[in-house]
């Protein structure tokens, strides 16, 4: 009890005699502004406490149990002395650590652990509701109606064992309103990807938040927690057993910010990430470092770079506007699609990869389960929501199920995930940039086809992505040969690989810092990106109604996005004509490979956004209008009198009228009453 005492004093003198570098009384001053902030807490920096009095530091690592409440009392007592009626307010305040001097990992955990204080770092994936924790009970006695208080100490309720004045053993009624309840709320916590041991499974930690520490942070939040290791008993057949689980008592719960960086930056980093982004040739250099052991595929290695650095985001008052870069990837088997995107989730500094044919809905956006033991409903993140504010990477898109795409759409554009289930209505952050692989339903990806008839995915999502990219397989001697030596020479030398300019490491750190920076565009970029937006609609414009549509609005956003990204690169703080005319090459570059209409060769949007060229539009409306107009005549319109009137109106041959009749069947605008004979959808 004495030692007890003594490190109540020790605490009290380091409150009153701290001092920072600034020298001013730190903690005194953080206990006079608490009933300004309308805090029950003051946070205390570990390492002040370890300068300050190491002893004093090693109690409250290795008893904290013990120690906290008295700490909790003590600054309790000088908030009450310098403010008396916000300390009858709150009544009760709570001394809470950050920074302690070693972090433990989730999967080390263990028996030694318990009963002391550790910091712990990983992702939140599962949340209760917030729910009231009783910590003094009042009960009533049934026979002479004596109230009786009793401090809750344990994880079961205590119950009277008899009444003070009537000695009756039972009949004792709980009193709320009497009794003293805190909010609680359980949380648990997993592993981050990053850490994730090769070929082990993510290992989990049930935490307990108290207090005013409940819902600071949410499904999805990767948080930093200092907190003590108790124990809960598991009940068998025959009573309690010997084996238990681990669960956290929280003290304190730091969640990182929007840029906060995974790892730390130290000061020599930064100047080494400033010395490189002062080379003329930073640019060439970080696109080298992307995927070096994938040969060529310069301009998709590219726009997996301008994905990693991402555009800025826009918080206007109406609306967001998202800074990440969307980009899919469609190309024949073997071309290296999977490794782009293993090499872009290693590299983010928050990056989640998955597949589609191991992916449903609730897995990428979030579910609801029914927790053990209560019985009652909580949320459970999933990938896209862990990856807010980084990368996720989804491979083999197209073998995702129908349902289990549509979950996607909101994440892509609105970056959030909306949930109604189970009683539980929540919005999530999904603020994630989209890397999407996927394979032509045929094999291979067949040029004469749009991209919409190359693959089996709708076109709502094809629309959402920035760029989309083909690779394609084609025997070409020289790039085989060179492509043959790089493969082999990999392999001669498994040891030896090309060496890229920037290694991983390096690499994710300058991501990371280069998220600091939010570039703008100057005027002259501005009037390069609208001459370039009029110049492809006036193209447009003067084709006539039958002309395609060039470009959208959204593909205008998306060099936005890029040339900040490629501003990024070189940590400008502006974007500068080069970004803006280097991202309009490669916006021009996706869009003759996916918005070609094969027919008239020119670019058209439409295949984008509705699977089909503005030419094939035109000739299925005058069909459309043909068979409307005999339709209203006779009700019902043979195939014969309709292939003599395409002919003769509009001068459409039997073999493509046939064609085209068939793409209106399949899209359910006109249907077969009966063998030749076609009749309008009403």
């Amino acid at each position: 009890m004495a030692s007890l005492v003594q490190s109540e004093e020790a605490f009290t003198r380091f409150i009153e005699g701290f001092r920072d570098e600034r020298d001013e009384v730190k903690y005194e001053q953080a206990l006079s502004e608490m009933a300004v902030k309308v805090k029950k807490s003051v946070i205390v920096d570990f390492k002040d406490v370890y300068s300050f009095d190491i002893e004093l530091a090693r109690q409250i690592l290795d008893n904290p149990e013990d120690y906290m409440p008295h700490f909790d009392i003590a600054a309790f007592s000088k908030l009450r002395m310098r403010d008396p009626i916000y300390a009858d307010e709150i009544k009760r305040m709570h001394v809470r650590f950050r920074g302690l001097p070693t972090e433990t990992l989730l999967r080390r955990i263990g028996a030694e652990h318990i009963g002391r204080l550790v910091m712990v770092t990983g992702i939140i994936v599962r949340a209760t509701n917030v729910q009231p924790y009783i910590t003094k009970a009042a009960f009533r006695c049934s026979q002479c109606g004596e109230t009786i208080l009793l401090d809750q100490t344990d994880q079961f309720l205590k119950t009277p064992k008899e009444c003070p004045s009537c000695n009756s053993r039972r009949g004792f009624e709980l009193i709320p309103k009497e009794s003293v309840f805190i909010d609680s709320q359980r949380v648990t916590i997993q592993e981050r990807p990053e850490e994730l041991p090769p070929g082990q499974l993510p290992r989990q930690v049930n935490i307990e938040l108290r207090d005013d520490i409940v819902d600071a942070a949410r499904p999805g939040d990767r948080i930093s927690l200092t907190g003590t290791l108790g124990l809960i008993r598991k009940q068998g057949r025959g009573g309690i057993l010997r084996v238990f689980d681990f669960v956290m008592l929280a003290n304190n719960i730091d969640v990182s910010g929007r840029e906060m960086e995974l790892f730390e930056i130290t000061d020599e980093d930064e100047e080494a990430i400033r010395k490189l982004a002062e080379d003329p040739w930073i640019h060439r250099h970080l696109l080298q470092s992307v995927a070096p052991s994938i040969y060529g595929l310069d301009h998709i290695k590219e726009a997996i770079m301008y994905l990693l650095f991402s555009g800025v985001s826009k918080e206007l008052p109406d609306v967001r506007i998202r800074g990440d870069i969307n980009v899919l990837l469609v190309g024949d088997p073997g071309t290296g699609k999977s490794q782009l995107l293993q090499f872009a989730a290693r590299v983010a500094p928050r990056g989640l990869l998955t597949t589609g044919r191991g992916s449903t809905a609730a897995g990428l956006t979030a579910a609801v389960v029914r927790e053990g033991g209560t019985g009652s409903f909580t949320l459970e993140a999933g990938a896209l929501v862990l990856a807010d504010m980084g990368v996720c990477c989804i491979d083999e898109m197209d073998k995702m199920r129908e349902e289990d795409r549509g979950a996607i759409h909101p994440a892509m554009e609105q970056q959030v995930v909306s949930i109604a289930k189970g009683g539980i209505v929540a919005t999530l952050n999904a603020r994630a940039s989209i890397l999407a692989a996927s394979n032509p339903t045929l094999g291979r990806y067949n040029p004469y086809q749009t991209i919409a008839q190359n693959m089996n995915l709708p076109v709502t999502i094809l629309s959402r992505f920035d760029l989309i990219f083909v690779l394609r397989d084609i025997p070409e001697a020289e790039k085989d040969t060179r492509m043959a030596e790089h493969i082999l020479r990999l392999h001669m030398a498994p040891g030896t690989a090309p060496t890229p300019p920037l290694d991983t490491e390096m690499l994710r750190k300058y991501i990371s810092y280069s998220k600091r920076i939010d570039p703008v565009m100057t005027k002259e970029v501005v009037e390069s990106f609208r001459d370039f937006y009029v110049k492809m609609r006036t193209a447009s414009i003067e084709g006539g109604e039958a002309s395609a549509v060039s470009i959208t609005a959204r593909q205008l956003e998306s060099l936005v996005r890029m040339a900040e990204a490629r501003a990024r690169v070189h940590l400008r703080e502006e974007v500068t004509v080069e970004d803006s005319e280097a991202v309009i090459a490669l916006m021009q570059r996706s869009l003759e490979q996916v918005g070609i209409d094969v027919e008239t060769g020119k670019i058209d949007i439409d295949i984008l956004y509705t699977g089909k060229p503005r030419s094939l539009q035109m000739q299925l409306q005058k069909v459309l209008v043909v068979i409307s107009e005999m339709d209203r005549i006779t009700g019902v319109v043979r195939d014969d009198d309709l292939f003599d009137a395409l002919m003769s109106d509009h001068g459409i041959g039997r073999s493509e009228a046939a064609r085209l009749i068939g793409v209106l069947m399949r899209d359910g605008t006109i249907y077969s009453p009966r063998p030749g004979y076609y009749k309008r959808t009403t």
